[in-house]
């Protein structure tokens, strides 16, 4: 969900990074400290990460990072659990730690391998997601909300039903995958994002049924270049994202409808398949680091778990009332749940009858 890499929209962007150690020609012996330690495969969201982060690592540890991302939860959890792909570390969001939490699929953590946990704010350790804190690490945190081109839309939005609004028809841009999508349709109806009553859920895709003769299209990181590039006047996407657009384009404005809105924390695991799972440990305890969480901060603008990178944040940054939000937007903000399978089916079913409607 990130970054300023905004054209790298691959799903499994492969960055192996043969970094040998610390410089020097072929002929030189290397330091050694930097001797090659193995590996560690990482499976982390598209647009997340300052890569020289990753390169940092190497150069420290001696561990190459093989790097893949992937654009949904839903598309990350089906390369585990039907692919049977390996790797070492993945950063799911919340609700799916607690999905895969329940299907046995996550490794529980050795925490004495990871002592930079002891930085991450208290209010995000044993989270409803993870109550014990015994398989997951915060890696960024965020609200959602509606990204807009001031130059494109008459008033400043203030609810959902702006991504519904006949007036933009042609320009709204709308997530690529049935928890986000229909979430939204759910908050502007006045439900829960956790809602297990069918009708609501159906309503909900009727609403986005209607809407689709409206939509530009259905993205995901490809919102980053339509934005940017002021071919859409709407997207709801993440705010950290929007931090990073808006360099881009000034044009671009952010808001919280009042009807509430998504707050999603990802975090990092590592899975029961994991080949290298010290490797991994070593890797999510590097990313607890001041020095690789404010790179990565700076970079993609998603809010930090870790209180020492708040510490040395530019003081609007710091200040941001929607990067670091206070309790009175918190207290208007839900964060999804993982939900029963028969409703998960149901998800499934209605999505696809979304993407088969006719506009």
């Amino acid at each position: 969900m990130k970054k300023s890499l905004a054209l790298l929209t691959t799903s499994a962007l492969s960055l192996s990074l043969v970094l040998a150690g610390c410089g020097g020609n072929s002929g030189e012996s290397k330091d050694p400290g930097s001797a090659d330690k193995g590996v560690v495969n990482v499976y982390n969201w598209g647009v997340y990460i300052d890569e020289s982060v990753l390169e940092d690592f190497t150069a420290e540890t001696g561990i190459k990072v093989n790097y893949d991302t992937f654009e949904s939860n839903e598309s990350m959890y089906g390369v585990l659990k039907n692919d049977g792909a390996s790797y070492d570390v993945v950063i799911p969001s919340d609700y799916m730690i607690s999905r895969m939490i329940e299907e046995d699929m996550l490794e529980p953590l050795n925490f004495d391998n990871i002592p930079n946990f002891e930085d991450v704010d208290p209010a995000l350790k044993n989270p409803d997601y993870d109550p014990e804190n015994l398989y997951s690490v915060p890696y960024m945190w965020g609200l959602l909300g509606i990204i807009y081109n001031t130059t494109m839309v008459d008033e400043t939005p203030t609810s959902w039903a702006t991504m519904f609004d006949e007036d933009y028809a042609g320009q709204i841009l709308m997530f690529n995958n049935s928890r986000d999508a229909i979430g939204v349709a759910l908050k502007y109806l006045g439900y829960s994002y956790n809602t297990t009553d069918e009708a609501q859920i159906k309503e909900a895709v009727d609403l986005l049924i209607k809407q689709k003769p409206l939509v530009q299209s259905y993205v995901m990181d490809e919102i980053f270049e339509k934005m940017q590039g002021g071919s859409a006047a709407i997207g709801a996407y993440y705010y950290g994202d929007y931090l990073t657009m808006a360099e881009v384009n000034p044009d671009l404005a952010f808001c919280i409808p009042e009807e509430g809105t998504n707050l999603y924390v990802d975090a990092m695991c590592i899975p029961k398949s994991a080949e290298n799972k010290e490797n991994a440990e070593i890797f999510i305890n590097y990313m607890c680091s001041t020095q690789a969480g404010l790179k990565n901060c700076e970079e993609i603008w998603y809010s930090s778990p870790l209180l020492s990178v708040r510490e040395e944040l530019d003081p609007e940054v710091a200040n941001d009332p929607y990067a670091y939000p206070d309790e009175s937007i918190l207290a208007n903000c839900e964060s999804f749940k993982n939900l029963p399978d028969e409703i998960l089916a149901l998800y499934d079913s209605e999505w696809t009858r979304l993407m088969l409607a006719s506009n």
